[in-house]
């Protein structure tokens, strides 16, 4: 079937598509014959109950000197849309939570993927908490002694910005430093309660990302840390290698499966290191055309081919 797709996305014009997930499904969108459309998330307006925007006719190539076109926008109240991919970057902050709360207002006709009150319900590093026997010990707080005794427990430990993106703001506190000094100076940078897991030696092997779609797992990039780095992500330097899925993986994939599915998280992406599941990413997750470059499946077209099967039903 010939679909409208409207994507809810940072500009195309600031993408690095060599590494772009939403540039990968745009692709494979366009290749299959549906209509796609581009819109910045700062553009929606609510009024007296309708969603709209200025939706952009858009096309794509795979040519990073002339990688997009956009035609004279539309005004649109996505009663002609079919799908509507909600695709813009974290940080997952009250910006991105209004728009979740906007996109509720469409009409039912329009299939938002991922379901924007899940989305607002699953942040990244808060839907793993619970599944506390699969993740490393955690603590999320912003008392200080409650983390010197974390520490005083743990000795090496990472911190993590609860709402960040690729690795950004997280740090290693080794045993030895100044933690009191270190912490208070994280918690005045961030507002919110912060997440504290110890350092899991393990990363020096790879931190997974695991592709979920409607609940099963359809591809694995192992991404090892850079020479003198603890962070695997890819943006902070993290080496791309095709992975097998582990028994362990497995296991991990099956137990939080009935959530996934119960939320309607169509497009996931959960992070594991060694044996510990640590993020479950429902807001932008990436890495597709890692996987497909290094001889992985064409996640893109399963993408597409679960979204017909979805339709169907």
């Amino acid at each position: 079937m010939t679909l409208k797709v409207a994507f809810q996305m940072d500009h195309v014009g600031s993408l690095d598509i060599s590494g772009d997930t939403t540039f990968a499904l745009c692709l494979e969108a366009q290749r299959r014959g549906h209509e796609i459309f581009h819109y910045v998330p700062e553009s929606l307006t609510y009024e007296n109950g309708i969603i709209s925007a200025p939706i952009e006719p858009m096309e794509v190539r795979d040519n990073k000197s002339n990688h997009f076109s956009l035609k004279p926008s539309i005004q649109s109240d996505f009663s002609n849309i079919d799908i509507l991919l909600m695709r813009q970057e974290p940080p997952f902050d009250m910006n991105y939570i209004t728009y979740t709360h906007l996109l509720e207002h469409l009409p039912d006709s329009v299939k938002v993927i991922n379901d924007p009150n899940s989305v607002r319900n699953a942040p990244e590093k808060l839907l793993v908490t619970f599944f506390k026997n699969l993740m490393p010990e955690t603590i999320i707080s912003r008392d200080k002694n409650a983390i010197l005794n974390f520490q005083d427990m743990h000795k090496d430990i990472v911190v993590k910005p609860l709402y960040g993106k690729g690795g950004e703001g997280i740090i290693l506190i080794k045993e030895g430093e100044d933690i009191e000094v270190i912490i208070s100076d994280f918690l005045e940078n961030e507002k919110e309660p912060i997440m504290i897991q110890p350092f899991l030696p393990e990363v020096k092997h790879g931190d997974k990302r695991i592709i979920i779609l409607n609940g099963e797992p359809v591809g694995c990039l192992n991404r090892i840390p850079a020479e003198g780095e603890f962070r695997s992500n890819l943006g902070v330097g993290g080496i791309p290698k095709l992975s097998e899925l582990s028994e362990n993986d497995k296991k991990i994939c099956l137990s939080i499966k009935p959530i996934l599915l119960d939320m309607k998280l169509f497009f996931v992406g959960i992070d594991v290191i060694g044996d510990y599941l640590t993020e479950i990413n429902v807001t932008c997750p990436t890495g597709v055309r890692q996987i497909k470059s290094l001889g992985g499946p064409d996640i893109p077209n399963l993408f597409w081919n679960q979204v017909d099967e979805l339709l169907s039903k």
